[in-house]
């Protein structure tokens, strides 16, 4: 082959190469060799302070120190955490803005009737975190010491009893509509703003029953305030083997708090991987999974795939539950 044959040839290639690498969108072809270069925002759609907020700050700070770049977290609150959903979901697909997601995102894909997003279509599930029961808490007041005897009271006394939440549409008002549906017992729910709010009316026996978060609820119970009487996990909790599981009494019950990172769909595959990774080896991080456990959480890792059917099936539990209260938010 003469050398100026060769010279062409090797010009066409790297033409060839430069057209096929304009074909890739610039900010994929950077990300897999710089990811993340600048800071990261956390977005979480719930108020400084709960458990969620601690949780997201928490990975927040693992990541920072693993890759060097601040992870920042932004609470944006508001519509049910709807407005912190939004903002990811229509951000660039970049990796740069992520979502720490809760149980309300797929409450939320049933309650709200009418969203400027769709969150399955529009996301791309990263990484799952942890999961953790809620507790049935009952009043001091009400005679009945298990799940049995609840229901049986229950049903001697149809309509006459009611569960507090820690308002319309979350986990907790959705958790007592659940139990109604499989028991079919009747309870009238009352909303407060937070579950600290409901208490004083569930100690003084105002109210009868709460689905709360394991560890206020336990706390709670722990000082006499009020009686446990079982997790909404499907089996029992490690932390407090003493307690049954609801759904040892009424099959089918679960109703787990859990908290993971999403993305907006269109994110680049190693951008997920990278991350996906990164918070597999936080949840092997002995003093990562201790802090984990101060909140009653049990640290669990998943592929984006598998995070991605758990949220098609908890969209579909909570799309049932949602139905059969009527709990629909215009």
């Amino acid at each position: 082959m003469s050398t100026r044959r060769m010279r062409l040839t090797r010009r066409r290639f790297l033409d060839l190469t430069a057209g096929a690498l304009a074909l890739v969108p610039g900010p994929r072809w950077a990300w897999a060799q710089t990811y993340p270069a600048r800071p990261v925002l956390l977005s979480v759609g719930l108020a400084a302070g709960g458990g969620t907020d601690l949780v997201a700050r928490l990975v927040a700070d693992w990541l920072s120190r693993r890759f060097g770049q601040p992870f920042v977290v932004e609470n944006r609150t508001g519509m049910g955490g709807n407005l912190s959903i939004e903002k990811v979901l229509k951000s660039p697909p970049d990796g740069y803005t992520l979502l720490f997601a809760a149980p309300n995102t797929t409450i939320g894909a049933s309650l709200y009737k009418k969203l400027p997003f769709d969150f399955r279509r529009d996301s791309t599930p990263v990484a799952f975190v942890m999961r953790f029961p809620n507790v049935m808490v009952v009043s001091p007041s009400l005679p009945v010491q298990s799940v049995p005897e609840f229901i049986s009271y229950a049903k001697a006394y149809p309509g006459k009893l009611s569960y507090a939440s820690s308002g319309h549409g979350t986990s907790l008002h959705l958790s007592g509509a659940m139990f109604s549906l499989l028991t079919g017992i009747e309870m009238t729910h009352v909303p407060y703003r937070g579950s600290h709010a409901a208490y004083p009316d569930l100690i003084s026996g105002r109210v009868h029953v709460m689905f709360d978060n394991i560890t206020i609820a336990l706390s709670m119970a722990r000082s006499g305030k009020v009686r446990a009487l079982a997790v909404t996990s499907p089996i029992r909790w490690d932390s407090v083997p003493e307690l049954p599981a609801v759904g040892e009494t009424v099959p089918g019950f679960e109703a787990m708090v859990w908290y993971g990172v999403i993305a907006p769909k269109g994110t680049a595959p190693d951008i997920i991987l990278t991350l996906n990774s990164a918070i597999a080896e936080a949840l092997r991080d002995p003093a990562f999974v201790a802090r984990l456990a101060e909140t009653g959480g049990l640290p669990l890792s998943m592929t984006p795939q598998e995070f991605e059917k758990f949220i098609d099936d908890d969209i579909e539990r909570w799309r049932n539950v949602v139905d059969f209260a009527g709990a629909w938010i215009e």
